[in-house]
């Protein structure tokens, strides 16, 4: 299993909310971009970098932290947050972005959606950000009546073979994944699924990776220092079958 370190970035810092509030953010670091090389320098293969003003806005908002991250590091990245319109997919993809996360998108314009995916295929993931089941939209600050499995299945059906599942209540909470949802979602699709929302040791890492999770998304536990980042990685990662 991937283990992906999350950089979100709100006014130019690199900050973790609770449960998606944005009155409850904290900061971790003024410079996401060391961060970046922080991460990498502890033995990261990907990174998870969300832009939160551009989620809230609609538009990417902070593409030159994100192009400085891509040109000091040498490790994968995916990117989300604002990305509703081809032109703003391509201008992220073009700066060597691996893949994009399209959340809002996949519901208000699903028309967007398939058009991305015959462009770019595997590039594109969609995020199933999820409040009480139901999948939030707007930079989570609107929910909408869709069912995030009933989502995952549709659009599995129309050619997106990977997603990120977010539950906003575990995310930042420090509680630990919501195992029984990943669970059903994951025997929904055969695509595959990413885990984020409250990771916070080892076991959590390996009970999502006996679901047959692809990867996972670590957040606060590695600013908090509950997780060490390269023992992780030696572990979940890189560590011999027996």
């Amino acid at each position: 299993m991937i283990i992906l370190p999350a950089i979100d970035i709100k006014d130019g810092r690199c900050v973790r909310l609770f449960q998606g509030d944005y009155s409850k953010a904290t900061t971790y670091s003024n410079d996401p971009v060391q961060v970046a090389q922080r991460w990498q320098d502890a033995g990261a293969s990907w990174l998870h970098i969300v832009d939160l003003d551009g989620a809230i806005q609609g538009a990417p908002v902070n593409l030159s932290f994100i192009e400085k991250i891509r040109e000091t590091t040498s490790i994968h990245i995916e990117v989300g947050g604002g990305l509703r319109s081809l032109e703003q997919i391509k201008r992220v993809l073009d700066l060597g972005i691996d893949r994009v996360i399209l959340g809002t998108v996949a519901i208000t314009n699903p028309v967007l959606l398939q058009q991305a995916l015959e462009r770019w295929g595997s590039r594109i993931v969609v995020g199933l950000d999820a409040r009480d089941g139901r999948v939030a939209i707007s930079g989570w600050l609107e929910t909408s009546q869709v069912q995030a499995t009933d989502l995952a299945i549709q659009l599995s059906a129309v050619g997106v073979q990977r997603f990120v599942y977010t539950d906003i209540s575990r995310d930042g909470a420090m509680n630990g994944p919501n195992f029984n949802t990943l669970a059903e979602v994951c025997l929904a699709t055969t695509a595959q699924m990413i885990a984020s929302g409250g990771v916070r040791s080892l076991a959590d890492l390996h009970a999502l990776a006996a679901l047959g999770i692809e990867g996972a998304i670590v957040g606060k536990a590695l600013y908090t220092g509950d997780m060490d980042l390269t023992e992780v990685v030696q572990e979940i990662e890189r560590k011999p079958p027996c």
